[in-house]
């Protein structure tokens, strides 16, 4: 927890020096529902993803740079200022998981189904983050209801910290144990490449606890609701920069890419006067 608390030192010293400057702030509430995609079941499918779904919270800070608190006036009329702002988000995540598809159907009585049918795995995460958000349209206008909706996109980076956990029902319940997973996961199936001698292939279940970083990238709208208020809807993509954020990382090949999420977060946002 000691590189997130040196991120959060970071990022609130980037809000005040910021102030300092007398640009205005914006802070504001999200949430939303969760498609996490991960090595839990198959790649593109979608009872998968429909499957694995769970909840996102967040709270948020906006700088705005087209008006400036210290003296309740416009800043200069930049392209800048009146088209970008600097968002900073603390944020937190959780999906419970499983395995869903063909593998996993009624059909399916072999061992190995049996031991998809009983591991299960929850990817919980926290983040803190910065996202430089671009609204084609004038900020200035949109403040001053010249129209209602105010469309954006975004990218940025955020710091996540993950807590995984898995768990059997097969066997001995031990995660830990091969006898107890999916067999190639582990083993050695024709299709992957050879494991050198004397070596063995990594375990796909790791439970620790982990820093990454992560890429982030959305796109939404904001709703003039009142002078000092807006409404937001977001989508937002995210790939993290580990394939261990689920706790559970295979060679097989239709899971090859790292975690990855999407969110549909809701959101208020308050224009501090």
């Amino acid at each position: 927890m000691k590189q997130l608390a040196i991120i959060f030192f970071i990022i609130f010293s980037t809000f005040l020096s910021h102030a300092q400057l007398g640009f205005s702030h914006e802070i504001g509430v999200i949430a939303g529902p969760v498609e996490f995609r991960s090595d839990f079941g198959s790649r593109n499918n979608e009872e998968t993803n429909l499957g694995n779904s769970g909840i996102g919270i967040g709270l948020i800070h906006y700088i705005n740079f087209a008006y400036r608190a210290d003296c309740n006036c416009y800043s200069a009329d930049t392209y800048f200022n009146d088209h970008f702002k600097l968002r900073s988000e603390i944020s937190w995540n959780k999906t419970n998981l499983d395995h869903h598809g063909e593998w996993v159907a009624p059909d399916k009585t072999s061992d190995n189904a049996d031991r998809l049918r009983a591991h299960k795995g929850v990817a919980e995460n926290f983040d803190i983050g910065m996202q430089l958000e671009y609204f084609p349209k004038s900020i200035r206008s949109f403040q001053a209801f010249a129209y209602k909706f105010a469309p954006f996109v975004s990218l940025g980076v955020h710091y996540t910290y993950s807590s995984p956990q898995g768990s059997t029902d097969y066997g001995s319940g031990n995660i830990y144990d091969a006898q107890n997973i999916y067999s190639y996961w582990y083993q050695q199936p024709q299709f992957l490449p050879p494991v050198p001698a004397g070596e063995t292939r990594e375990y796909p279940i790791n439970l620790d606890n982990l820093f990454t970083w992560s890429v982030v990238a959305s796109i939404g709208v904001r709703y003039k609701l009142t002078v000092l208020s807006d409404l937001m809807l977001d989508l937002r993509w995210q790939y993290y920069g580990k394939d261990w954020v689920d706790g559970f990382n295979h060679e097989l090949s239709y899971n090859k890419y790292n975690d990855w999420l999407l969110w549909l977060n809701f959101g208020y946002i308050y224009y501090l006067d």
